[in-house]
């Protein structure tokens, strides 16, 4: 047999050898252009550790359920419901912890159980709601934009009934942990995670290359795969070192040496360091791109999305397939819903109001393929970072409310057509 080089299977020299994807960095270059502008016109407020500190936290509730749009998107379908479904596990789990846990079982607030009941009510609460959607959507063949249409009047009125119209709150301070700044990991816990993020990233890349040798795949040069290494290894270190440069008020630490009958020592500081609502988003952006990448689950969802005929013809259940993602989309909404509530000490009833619009433009910005098949969990991450940018920036800068969302709407409009334009051009290529 003989050994025929193709021209795909070369490899990449100078520049183009680091393979890195450019939808990626071009998202990447997008926030970067949104900081420094938004940092020239609020006179140096923006690009700063406390700004940033408080985007990322403000980020994590629409990113977690932009991880879970993917897949609906991906199979062709849309879920207009999201920000009703986060309002109803929120109330689902505020009364958990102020009524049903005290009341029923005699367990307040403090309990070491009482928050962790109450996630639990929450999350079942999220993946009923949304098997019962995919049911609709899957089995009776209900469009998901009706059915979901539905779903944004129908859960965001059930919240309300639930809780009277009334604001409940304070919620339990171990839930609390969840929101942000009431939970964060120190300066010493944070570098410890951004080591330990390092050394994951590290072995994922020698791990891949590996891979890529023992099936005589073409690998990137050394010098290559050292710059990817370094410049993802630079960017997580100095994302932790961003954060822990954002000090703890010297108020607030006087007051917690006082509760401990101590005296703060003169001159002394702390950095916030990494919250843990960021914490949990790396872990469900973890978990998503597992399955997106390495179950028959994930596999199904995109070969569905790609072709739901030829999916259907293959044996893949696409009906209960349907249910399960539904079902998921669901459960990140009540881990949403732990975020933001937990964010705010309380749950309100405009919690989660236009969420719907954030999430979808979180995914669309982030790269998913509203005719389907296409989508990265990374990229909806991204894309919920730079619409949260956007609405920050604007607000920082004195931007009324409704030209935000003339913005946000235009900005959404023209992802959309730069992906059909990109789209379009690649494929021109292959």
């Amino acid at each position: 047999m003989t050994d025929v080089t193709t021209p795909a299977a070369r490899p990449l020299r100078g520049w183009k050898a680091l393979d890195l994807d450019t939808r990626l960095l071009g998202m990447i270059g997008a926030f970067i252009v949104i900081a420094i502008a938004f940092d020239i016109a609020s006179g140096g407020r923006f690009i700063t550790p406390r700004n940033l500190f408080n985007l990322t936290i403000q980020t994590a509730s629409v990113a977690i359920m932009a991880t879970g749009m993917v897949f609906i998107i991906v199979t062709r379908h849309i879920d207009l419901s999201v920000g009703s479904i986060l309002a109803t596990t929120s109330a689902v789990m505020a009364m958990t912890q102020t009524s049903l846990m005290p009341d029923v079982l005699g367990l307040g607030l403090g309990h070491p159980l009482t928050a962790w009941v109450a996630i639990l009510f929450g999350i079942i609460t999220g993946a009923a709601i949304g098997a019962f959607h995919g049911y609709l959507v899957g089995y009776l063949a209900i469009p998901a934009f009706i059915v979901t249409l539905g779903g944004l009047l129908v859960w965001r009125n059930v919240a309300w009934y639930l809780t009277s119209g009334q604001t409940i709150g304070p919620l339990d301070e171990t839930f609390q942990l969840f929101g942000g700044i009431n939970g964060t990991l120190g300066v010493t816990g944070s570098w410890i995670l951004g080591l330990a993020a390092s050394a994951a990233t590290l072995w994922a890349l020698l791990a891949a290359r590996r891979n890529k040798i023992s099936h005589e795949f073409p690998v990137k040069p050394m010098w290559a795969e050292i710059t990817v290494a370094a410049i993802a290894i630079g960017a997580i270190l100095g994302f932790v070192a961003l954060l822990n440069a954002y000090s703890v008020p010297s108020r607030v630490l006087q007051r917690d040496f006082a509760a401990r009958g101590e005296v703060m020592p003169e001159g002394f500081t702390q950095g916030y360091g990494v919250p843990i609502s960021i914490v949990l988003l790396i872990t469900v952006a973890i978990v998503m791109t597992v399955i997106a990448r390495r179950t028959r689950f994930g596999r199904y969802i995109f070969a569905t999305g790609g072709n739901p005929d030829a999916a259907e013809l293959s044996g893949i259940n696409t009906r209960m397939l349907t249910v399960k993602i539904f079902a998921l989309m669901g459960v990140l909404c009540a881990i949403s819903a732990v975020v933001a509530s937990a964010r705010l000490a309380n749950h309100s009833n405009d919690i989660g109001i236009l969420d719907e619009l954030r999430v979808i433009a979180a995914a669309v910005i982030g790269g998913t393929a509203l005719k389907g098949g296409i989508g990265t969990i990374h990229g909806a991450i991204i894309g919920a970072l730079i619409m949260q940018s956007l609405q920050s920036g604007m607000a920082m800068v004195g931007v009324d409310a409704p030209l935000q969302n003339i913005v946000v709407g235009g900005v959404l409009v023209l992802a959309v057509w730069i992906d059909i334009v990109y789209r379009k051009r690649t494929g021109a290529k292959d």
